[in-house]
């Protein structure tokens, strides 16, 4: 099974794309689609979709795993980011992609074992379980690698939320 992992951003979105199998988890590739902040909101959002139509082309996975946007001080780039959420969103359904979306807490604790685990915990897990020889770079990569590994974990036992 091939699951795109995403994180999702509108300067940076983050992707990782791994392979389960009964031989275990491997990386195909990551990185991230980025966007210049000189541009407006609709052109950015243009270049996310076919960034990550084309992204769904090259590797075409089995499932599109997301994690859930969480913010609590600055609305106005809480917005943005969903509506760049929402277009990838967008375009992984377009695609005919199963979609499944997981919170940073079910994230941490697939990846730990505990919900309160810091992003150098749940990166160096990420590295662990990919049999790395570092931490992936930059971060947004590896929280998205991190969701990839989420849904490759839990699947069987917690498939987030399901929204074919």
């Amino acid at each position: 099974m091939i699951i795109l992992g995403i994180d999702p951003g509108l300067a940076i979105v983050g992707f990782g794309i791994i392979e389960k199998s009964r031989r275990g988890i491997r990386v195909i590739d990551y990185g991230v689609i980025t966007t210049d902040k000189s541009m407006r909101l609709p052109e950015r959002l243009s270049a996310i979709y076919d960034s990550l139509k084309a992204l769904i082309s090259k590797y075409n996975p089995d499932c599109v795993a997301m994690e859930e946007i969480f913010f609590n001080t600055n609305i106005t780039t809480g917005i943005a980011v969903s509506e760049a959420r929402g277009v990838l969103l967008l375009c992984a359904k377009q695609m005919g992609c199963a979609l499944y979306e997981y919170t940073p807490l079910q994230i941490k604790q697939a990846l730990t074992g505990y919900g309160r685990a810091d992003k150098h915990q749940v990166q160096f897990m990420v590295k662990t379980i990919l049999q790395l020889s570092s931490i992936p770079k930059p971060d947004d990569a590896a929280d998205a690698l991190a969701v990839a590994c989420t849904h490759a974990q839990t699947n069987t036992l917690l498939s987030g939320t399901d929204i074919k």
